[in-house]
This record gives structure tokens, C-alpha cells and sequence, in this order.
């Protein structure tokens, strides 16, 4: 019996670590790295309207393919901060082309974690630019210890939640909106 527990006890303490890692949280909900961009950004009670966004311009089955993708998911919030009524025109069938060509404006096409991007902003001497899917061209750097991004229009937003992982790239939670040049 003694001999039990202490096997048990053992396990535990080993098993500890892996055991304690929780998937990390985006908008209450648990983001799991098995899951592909859209299965994952469903959930997330921050991301209705970007998930809506992307619903309306047909973009979840390629958001869903193996991709691997980098995505800058602006919050609700970051879109409520555009000016009235933006948002609502975007959605409309008319304006399609317009949502989907923001809407890609905010991914990359390959898997670039925190850490890729801030050695590339090292390597680049304090920026470095890299070309959208949408075709446009977004700058990263350092604001102390924050990723941030600038758009070509002279946005800028700040990486509120990196690294969330999924099986087909990664997210990176923004606080605002990015907009190429009009």
C-alpha cells in the first residue's frame, strides 16, 4: 500500500509540469494548439465580431486549411473604435471585397511566434517589414517589451496576447484595428 502511494505520489510530482500548463485563454476561452485558427477563434467571446467579419466574406474555409497562418486578431473593442457605423458598412454585401481585403491585411502567410518576429526586428536594426496576405505591408518593433504593429497607414497596435498556437499557425491578439492605405 505504502509502496502504491509513493509510486503515485512520484508520478505526480513528475507529471507535475505538464500537467499544470494550461492552453492560454483568449476571450474566457481555452485556446487548444490542436485546433485550427477558426475552430479556436469561435470561442472567444472577444472575437465575435472578427468571427463574423470572416464568416461574411468566406474566408473560414481557408482560415480552417492547413495553412500555416500568422493572424493579428483585433479585439471587439478594437473594432468598436473605428468610427460609427464602419464596422456595419464593411459587412455589407456590397462592401465584400473591401472587409475581405482588411481582413487579410491582418495575416501573414507562414508561423511567426514572438520570438521570430522580435529576432527579425533585431536582425532589421529596431523594425522590419513584412508583406501581408492582402498584399500590403504591415512594420513590427519594440516598444519596451511589447510587440507592436504599424499599418500603412500609419495605425498603430499593440500585441495584447501572443502566441496562441493552433494547428495551422498562430494568433496574435491586437487592440486595434489595422487598415491598409486607402
Amino acid at each position: 500500500m505504502n509502496k502504491l502511494i509513493l509510486t503515485a505520489a512520484l508520478a505526480a510530482v513528475l507529471a507535475g509540469p505538464a500537467l499544470a500548463q494550461k492552453e492560454p485563454r483568449v476571450g474566457g476561452a481555452a485556446m487548444y494548439p490542436s485546433k485550427n485558427i477558426i475552430e479556436n477563434a469561435v470561442n472567444s467571446k472577444d472575437h465575435t465580431t472578427l468571427v463574423a467579419a470572416v464568416k461574411a466574406v468566406d474566408l473560414v474555409e481557408t482560415l480552417s486549411s492547413p495553412g500555416p497562418f500568422t493572424v493579428f486578431a483585433p479585439t471587439n473593442a478594437a473594432f468598436d473604435a473605428l468610427p460609427k457605423g464602419t464596422v456595419d458598412d464593411l459587412l455589407k454585401p456590397e462592401s465584400k471585397e473591401a472587409l475581405q481585403g482588411v481582413l487579410t491585411y491582418h495575416v501573414l502567410a507562414g508561423k511567426f511566434d514572438s520570438k521570430a518576429v522580435a529576432a527579425a526586428i533585431k536582425k532589421g536594426g529596431g523594425k522590419v517589414v513584412m508583406k501581408t496576405v492582402a498584399g500590403g505591408e504591415l512594420t513590427f518593433s519594440m516598444k519596451g517589451d511589447k510587440l507592436m504593429v504599424t499599418d500603412q497607414s500609419g495605425g498603430s497596435a499593440m500585441v495584447t496576447i501572443a502566441d496562441v498556437y493552433q494547428s495551422n499557425g498562430v494568433i496574435h491578439v491586437i487592440d486595434k484595428v489595422l487598415l491598409p492605405k486607402m
